[in-house]
C-alpha cells in the first residue's frame, strides 16, 4: 500500500518510516513532486494537520496523512503550542526557537511540558484524527546531538535522557509522534 506523509521534513519522514510496517510504502511530499509549502493557517494543531492532509488528497488524489506537533509548556500558558516551529520567527530556526524557550523559562520553577502530535488521515469522504502525547519537562540546558527541534531540551517523564540523547527507536517507542502513528496504523489495519 502506498501512503503519503505530507511533510518536507526528512527527519520526520525517517522517524515515521522507521515504525511503518513493511507492507506500507511511505512517500514524502518531495517523492510525489509536491514542492510547495502547504499553508498552516489554522490556530489549532488539529486544524493544521487536517489542512495539509486535505491539500494532498485534493490536489494529488493520493491517500495521505499529515501531522502537526506542538510543544506545550505549562508555565507559558501552552506556548509555543501551534506556533512551535516558528516560535522565534518565520524562519523556523530550531536553535532560535530553543534559545527563546529557555530564555522565557530562565526564572521559572515549573518546567513541565508535553509534546502533542495530531495526525489527520484524509480519506475520500472524511478525515480521521489520531493523537499522541508525551509528558515531560524542559531542561535548563540542551543535551544530546540526535533528534531535531526541541529534542535537546525535552526530558520525558521517567527518563534520564532527553529526546536528543535517545536512539530513534527509543524516541519512537515513548514519543508523541510514535504514539500517534501507532494509533493510525491500528486504524489502517482495521480497514
Amino acid at each position: 500500500m502506498q501512503l503519503v506523509f505530507a511533510t518536507h521534513n526528512p527527519n520526520k519522514l525517517q522517524e515515521v518510516r522507521s515504525i511503518m510496517p513493511s507492507g506500507i510504502d511511505l512517500l514524502g511530499l518531495t517523492d510525489i513532486g509536491c514542492h510547495e509549502e502547504i499553508p498552516e493557517t489554522s490556530d489549532t494543531i488539529e486544524g493544521n494537520a487536517e489542512l495539509k492532509a486535505a491539500y494532498v488528497r485534493d490536489h494529488y488524489k493520493l491517500p495521505c496523512f499529515a501531522d502537526d506537533t506542538g510543544l506545550l509548556v505549562d508555565e507559558l500558558g501552552g506556548a509555543p503550542g501551534v506556533y512551535s516551529a516558528r516560535y522565534a520567527g518565520p524562519q523556523k530556526n530550531a536553535l532560535d526557537n530553543t534559545r527563546k524557550l529557555l530564555k522565557e523559562l530562565a526564572d521559572k520553577e515549573d518546567r513541565s511540558a508535553h509534546f502533542k502530535t495530531v495526525i489527520a488521515l484524509a480519506l475520500p469522504d472524511h478525515t480521521e484524527f489520531f493523537t499522541g502525547i508525551c509528558e515531560g519537562i524542559i531542561t535548563e540546558t540542551p543535551r544530546g546531538e540526535k533528534g531535531f527541534g526541541y529534542d535537546p531540551v525535552f526530558l520525558p517523564d521517567g527518563r534520564s535522557e532527553t529526546f536528543a540523547e535517545m536512539t530513534a527507536d527509543e524516541k519512537a517507542d515513548i514519543g508523541h509522534r510514535g504514539k500517534a502513528v501507532r494509533a493510525l496504523l491500528e486504524y489502517l489495519r482495521s480497514l
